[in-house]
């Protein structure tokens, strides 16, 4: 077994002169930053007097679960001799809000749209879906279902 980490600092950068004085004086503004990588600038999620310009980490926990599934994918596809030509997932996530404001997932769905080179291949294709889950690292560390929905399509060009 290996130990990895990751380091990141997230830096507020919403105070509008007043501090958290009150809930509506501050800004939910804040940027993530990791080493020798571009700034990502977040805030809340709208319905939580956040700025709806900016990633939050609602949308990230589910980038995070599209990305990671398919990386793993990709990664089982080679090594099995599927030829993966496109890729593209519009993931969706369900979190429950409770009456004290917290909340929690419920559910995060993945649409995997995936080409292929070959008809042979299709099969295949679909049955590395649930590999791939199985595999991921952040699908892993969840305590909700992370389902997966794939499509696969035959490149004709």
């Amino acid at each position: 077994m290996h130990n990895h980490h990751y380091k990141t600092t997230v830096t507020w950068t919403g105070n509008s002169g007043s501090g958290t004085s009150n809930y509506r004086a501050f800004e939910r503004s804040h940027s993530i930053s990791v080493e020798n990588k571009p700034v990502i600038l977040a805030s809340s999620d709208p319905s939580f007097r956040g700025d709806r310009t900016k990633y939050n980490p609602e949308e990230l926990l589910v980038a995070s679960l599209s990305s990671c599934h398919m990386l793993w994918y990709l990664h089982l596809c080679s090594e099995a001799g599927v030829v993966v030509v496109d890729y593209t997932d519009t993931a969706t996530g369900t979190m429950l809000e409770k009456p004290d404001g917290s909340g929690h997932f419920t559910e995060v769905a993945l649409y995997p749209v995936v080409t292929v080179s070959d008809e042979s291949m299709v099969n295949k294709a679909n049955e590395l879906h649930h590999t791939a889950n199985k595999m991921c690292f952040i699908a892993n560390s969840c305590n909700f279902p992370v389902l997966h929905k794939p499509t696969c399509h035959i490149n004709h060009a």
